[in-house]
C-alpha cells in the first residue's frame, strides 16, 4: 500500500516537472526579448539591437515547423517555434518603427537648418517589392518584412510539400532550422565587432541567452529530440559564450568608437 502510493506522489512530481520544463521550453526562449524591447522602447534608439537576429529566428523556426511535418517532435517546442515567429514580429515593428523616426528626426533637424520653409522633409523609402539586396532586411515599412516572410513561407512550404516523402530531404531540413537557429547570435556578434563596442545591447539578453540555450540542449537530450536539436544547441551555447566575451573585452579595452550609422549600413551590406 505504501508502495503504491509512493509511486503515485513520485509520478505526480515527476508529471509535475515535465509541466514546468515544458513552460519553460515555450516561453522561456522570448524572456530574453523582454528587457531589449524594452529598453529599445525607452530609448528610443535600436541601433545596438541587430535585427538580422530576428531574421535567424524567424527562418529557423518557420523551418521547424516544416520539419515537424516529416518527422514528429515534442509539442512544446511547435508551441515554441510559433510564439518565437509571433515575438521576432513584433521586435521587427518596434525596431522598424524606431528607426524611420529616427531618420526623420534627423532629416528634420537639417530641415530646420537650411532654414527652408518650401523644402518638404522627405525620409527615403526602402522597400521589399524593389528587390535592391543592398536595402535587404533595411526596409522602411513594417509590412515589407511580413511580405517577405510570408513569400518565404509559402515557398519553403510548397518544396516541403513534394519532397515530403524524401527522408534525405526531412533530416537536412530538420538540420537547416536547428543549425540556423545555431547561428542566432552571429549577427549580434557582427554587429558588436562592426561597432566596436556592445553598447545599446541588453547584456540581460545575452545571459538569457546563454542559460536559455543551455537549458534547451539539456531538454534535447533528456528527451531524447533528433540529434540535429542537441547538436546545434551546443553550438549555440558557443555562440553566446563569444558574445558574453565581447562584453568583457570590450568593457575592459574599450575600441575607437565607429558610426552607428556606418556600421550598420556595412552589416546590412556585408550580411
Amino acid at each position: 500500500m505504501e508502495d503504491e502510493v509512493f509511486e503515485q506522489i513520485m509520478y505526480v512530481i515527476n508529471q509535475l516537472i515535465l509541466w514546468i520544463a515544458a513552460g519553460a521550453m515555450v516561453f522561456g526562449g522570448v524572456v530574453p526579448y523582454i528587457p531589449q524591447y524594452r529598453d529599445i522602447r525607452r530609448t528610443q534608439n535600436a541601433e545596438g539591437f541587430s535585427t538580422y537576429v530576428c531574421m535567424v529566428l524567424l527562418v529557423a523556426n518557420i523551418l521547424r515547423i516544416l520539419f515537424r511535418f516529416g518527422r514528429y517532435f515534442e509539442t512544446p517546442l511547435l508551441w515554441q517555434s510559433i510564439i518565437m515567429i509571433a515575438t521576432m514580429l513584433i521586435m521587427l515593428n518596434l525596431c522598424t518603427n524606431v528607426r524611420v523616426a529616427a531618420e526623420l528626426n534627423t532629416k528634420r533637424r537639417s530641415f530646420t537648418a537650411t532654414d527652408s520653409k518650401e523644402e518638404e522633409i522627405k525620409v527615403a523609402k526602402k522597400v521589399f517589392l524593389d528587390f535592391e539586396w543592398s536595402h535587404f532586411w533595411w526596409w522602411s515599412r513594417f509590412v515589407d518584412y511580413l511580405l517577405c516572410v510570408l513569400c518565404f513561407t509559402l515557398l519553403a512550404a510548397y518544396v516541403t510539400y513534394l519532397l515530403l516523402e524524401s527522408s534525405l530531404y526531412v533530416e537536412t531540413l530538420g538540420f537547416m532550422a536547428v543549425f540556423t537557429e545555431a547561428m542566432l547570435g552571429t549577427p549580434q556578434l557582427y554587429c558588436n565587432y562592426q561597432n566596436k563596442s556592445t553598447e545599446g545591447m541588453s547584456i540581460k539578453m545575452v545571459l538569457m541567452w546563454t542559460s536559455g540555450d543551455t537549458f534547451k540542449t539539456g531538454y534535447f537530450l533528456l528527451t531524447q529530440a533528433p540529434v540535429q536539436f542537441w547538436t546545434c544547441g551546443l553550438l549555440q551555447v558557443g555562440v553566446d559564450v563569444a558574445i558574453l566575451f565581447q562584453v568583457y573585452y570590450y568593457s575592459r579595452y574599450p575600441q575607437k568608437p565607429v558610426s552607428h550609422t556606418v556600421s550598420l549600413n556595412t552589416s546590412a551590406k556585408a550580411l
